[in-house]
């Protein structure tokens, strides 16, 4: 499914998103290492295992891209211009090596572009799930996105 624009984009629509992703060892250090985080929660079972988790705990800002990541082919594939900005990110419970996550989307404003007549605002709330149900992720997310052209 492509994309929506922002006249689809509904202010109350509620996506439960099909895709889900089993989070792996390998994302972790990977992401962790490409991003130069050495934090040892994400890299350092020893270490890890210390800790009131008990092992390693996937790198939050991994989690974060992911829980948007599926959220695009449903909402915003060739339809968005750019992202705005991100807040109220919230991570109240880690995810570790093997959790499945899910996401759900809602859309919570809309407004028209003050700049582009051809653009408009949305602001979406993404909430993901492990697979026990639990929250794990959290945002708001503005973005700007396209208007369907006029025939």
């Amino acid at each position: 499914m492509a994309g929506l624009y922002f006249e689809e984009l509904t202010v109350g629509r509620v996506f439960d998103h099909a895709w889900t992703r089993t989070v792996t060892e390998m994302d972790n250090v990977l992401y962790s290492s490409l991003t130069m985080n050495v934090q040892p929660l994400h890299l350092d079972e020893e270490f890890a295992s210390k800790t009131e988790f008990g092992q390693r705990i996937v790198n939050s800002l991994f989690t974060l891209g992911l829980m948007i990541g599926i959220t695009v082919n449903d909402t915003t594939l060739g339809t968005t211009v750019a992202n705005l900005g991100m807040t109220d990110v919230r991570f109240p419970k880690p995810v570790f090596h093997g959790d499945t996550l899910r996401v759900q989307t809602k859309i919570v404003s809309a407004r028209e572009s003050k700049s582009r007549a051809d653009a408009g605002i949305i602001e979406f709330s993404h909430t993901a799930f492990n697979q026990r149900g639990e929250i794990v992720a959290q945002c708001l997310r503005q973005a700007l996105m396209r208007k369907k052209q006029k025939s």
